[in-house]
């Protein structure tokens, strides 16, 4: 499966991507926002993560952003099955950051989902990264008023974590909103 926005390709990881998987994640102030990707990240792990078996209701894609070189990898983006939901994960390159490709692909990841017949996503962030809270808003998602310690592998310890969800059937997620 892949997922074409205005300016990005979502596209499943290959065994050839690992190097450029590497290159975009192996940044501390990358992966500390992430729960699950462990620190150092190393080769080893970018090798492990392309081999992934894929789930087809619970798809992960790799961020690519087209050019005249060919497709430059700049981010991950993905769902997963939590504890009784469904969560929406991403993480963009530092390179990369603040011009909206967060919120361009979670925004496609939300149509994928929808399209997989999911009614509601969940996500959260840890409590110091409030730009990917900004970016969940724009998505439409809504504060659940929680917050739980959560496992930081990238930090190697518990932190706080705002959580959100967004309802798919609502109308409002179909209509972009400004980045």
């Amino acid at each position: 499966m892949f997922h074409v926005t205005e300016r990005l390709l979502l596209r499943p990881a290959w065994p050839e991507d690992a190097e450029a998987l590497f290159g975009g994640i192996s940044d501390e102030g990358v992966v500390r926002n992430l729960a699950r990707a462990p620190w150092p990240y190393l080769p080893e792990h970018a090798r492990q993560f392309v081999m992934l078996k894929r789930e087809p209701r619970y798809p992960r894609f790799l961020i690519t952003r087209p050019g005249d070189n060919g497709s430059e990898l700049i981010g991950c983006t993905g769902i997963d099955a939590g504890e009784g939901s469904v969560e929406l994960g991403y993480w963009i390159a530092r390179a990369c950051w603040g011009q909206g490709y967060a919120t361009e692909a979670a925004r496609g990841m939300i149509d994928i989902a929808r399209l997989l017949g999911h009614r509601e996503l969940t996500a959260g962030h840890f409590t110091d990264n409030p730009a990917s809270g900004r970016v969940l808003r724009k998505l439409g998602f809504r504060p659940t008023g929680k917050t739980v310690s959560r496992h930081s592998g990238g930090r190697g310890e518990e932190a706080d974590c705002m959580m959100y969800r967004l309802d798919l059937s609502e109308d409002e997620v179909a209509a972009p909103k400004a980045a």
